[in-house]
């Protein structure tokens, strides 16, 4: 299976009154992969995301995307293949009406008015929305609006999809809500999603999970491994979830309950144990 992206021994800072380094790190995220970032803030999981596609440009090494490095000369055919969704949904909105926010980026590819309004359709039904074509953006709900920018991204047939802390504005529900609109896209239409978050329940979703903690990557596991090391992530500034040190007592009691996303999932698990 071919990397979609490849950090190859990047070294980067923010200046030299940053305390921030990251220092020859290497990682790479498999075609196809759903993968979640995990750390708290400082940790360089947003400075990850930018320089996947030029936002930020490595001090040393060299990221690359499906074998491409990424350079200042090639950043638009790059930022075609990578399509980023920030944490503030507001930020991101250019124009007043849905169809036309969901479309503005492929416009500025130059695409042709047919095709841009076939991806309007393919992406407003991808991520729920079809109903709200015509809707005003201001008067959505934060998931609502977020699961526009996420069609803004999708307009642009990325390769690869990077959600930088994406759900950090929206209440529980709608935080799940908008990992499984993710999830089902990396499922069905087979893009490689890096999912980068603090909220640790949100990498059960995912294939594979990492922590960061001052610009290295210090876990690497499927994330019921890394939840297995809740004391160790104690020592990163994370905690488990209420849930997930639950399925830990249990786990530790001889019930091998999975690590769930909520309590009627846990019950479910609980039963079928004992039953």
């Amino acid at each position: 299976m071919a990397k979609a992206l490849e950090y190859r021994d990047v070294s980067f800072s923010y200046g030299e009154e940053s305390a921030f380094r990251m220092e020859h790190l290497n990682f790479s995220v498999e075609e196809g992969e759903f993968v979640a970032v995990l750390g708290h803030n400082g940790s360089g999981k947003s400075t990850l995301a930018r320089l996947a596609n030029g936002l930020l440009v490595p001090d040393g090494g060299e990221v690359a995307v499906f074998g491409t490095t990424v350079t200042q000369k090639n950043l638009f055919d790059i930022r075609r293949q990578v399509g980023i969704v920030f944490q503030n949904p507001d930020s991101q909105a250019v124009a007043s009406i849905v169809e036309d926010d969901v479309a503005f980026g492929a416009e500025n590819v130059g695409l042709p008015r047919e095709e841009i309004g076939e991806r309007i359709e393919f992406a407003l039904r991808a991520v729920g929305m079809e109903e709200y074509r015509t809707a005003t953006v201001s008067r959505l709900s934060g998931g609502q609006k977020q699961r526009v920018a996420i069609a803004g991204v999708l307009a642009l047939r990325p390769k690869i999809m990077i959600l930088d802390e994406s759900t950090a504005m929206l209440d529980p529900r709608g935080r799940r809500e908008i990992v499984e609109v993710v999830k089902e896209l990396n499922k069905r239409e087979g893009i490689t999603v890096l999912l980068i978050t603090h909220f640790m329940e949100e990498a059960l979703l995912c294939s594979r999970a990492v922590v960061m903690n001052r610009g290295e990557i210090v876990m690497q596991d499927t994330p019921e491994g890394i939840f297995r090391r809740g004391e160790e992530l104690v020592t990163y500034n994370l905690a488990l979830p209420r849930i997930g040190e639950i399925c830990n007592r249990l786990r530790a009691g001889g019930m091998e309950v999975p690590y769930t996303l909520g309590v009627d999932a846990l019950a479910e698990e609980i039963a079928k144990c004992v039953s």
